[in-house]
């Protein structure tokens, strides 16, 4: 988790970088035609840069939830230490569901091939290797689908009451943080919004509040998926080393 840690961090100094500059711009339109060097920055030119906010917050959230999805199989396949008997019975499934395909539309002698492989690693009680959870999402992050992620795989969220209410008051449009920030991303990614009308009615401290209201969330998921693969909660309670089961 310390590489899913850290790249959290990484990224949310970027947009913090980003958002000082824009702060700096905001504080020369207050005095008048904001410039970098002699160029002028027209209105439309900052309604661009404000609506790339949105585009950054996205990657922030997207990035954060596959790392730490992808750290739990991590842990799952570590060394080939641990057999899928092992497993929670919510990560047996998950680690069920791509090692025998069941969620790919095979045809039939495909469908037989992934069978027969996932029977033998059974019945040979061959170690959990490498594997990938199919997390989807895709796009389509927000607190929901975040919560849902965390329950398919047993993770227990444990979001306090601030973090919560914060990504879930309405922000703007009668939407929440999360949700506001998929549904501007999505609008832009599929052309569905102009950069300056997403930009438009903004300002830099609001960004600044979304900003951190996303980020306390995230820091509160990253928090639990640490506990969950530390104390090595993906595993049945027998198994886990801390109750004695190494």
């Amino acid at each position: 988790m310390e590489a899913v840690l850290e790249t959290f961090k990484e990224r949310l100094s970027e947009i913090e970088a980003y958002l000082d500059l824009l702060q700096a711009l905001d504080r020369q339109v207050k005095s008048g035609t904001p410039r970098i060097g002699d160029t002028a920055i027209t209105p439309l030119q900052l309604k661009i840069l404000y609506s790339s906010v949105y585009l950054q917050l996205y990657n922030l959230v997207e990035v954060t939830v596959n790392r730490c999805v992808e750290a739990v199989s991590t842990a799952a396949a570590e060394s080939g230490r641990w057999l899928p008997r092992d497993l929670s019975s919510e990560l047996q499934r998950e680690w069920l569901r791509v090692m025998a395909r069941s969620h790919v539309e095979l045809g039939a002698e495909k469908r037989l091939e992934a069978l027969v492989s996932f029977c033998d690693m059974f019945i040979k009680a061959r170690p959990v290797l490498a594997w990938k959870v199919d997390s989807g999402g895709g796009g389509n992050w927000d607190e929901l689908e975040i919560e849902t992620i965390s329950k398919r795989l047993g993770c227990e969220l444990n979001i306090s009451d601030e973090a919560s209410r914060g990504v879930r008051r309405h922000f703007r449009d009668g939407k929440g943080a999360l949700k506001l920030i998929k549904h501007f991303r999505n609008e832009l990614a599929h052309g569905g919004m102009s950069f300056s009308d997403c930009g438009d009615n903004v300002n830099v401290e609001t960004l600044k509040d979304l900003k951190d209201l996303t980020a306390k969330y995230l820091n509160e998921v990253l928090n639990a998926f640490r506990i969950f693969i530390d104390e090595y909660r993906f595993l049945v309670p027998e198994r886990r080393p801390a109750a004695g089961g190494e």
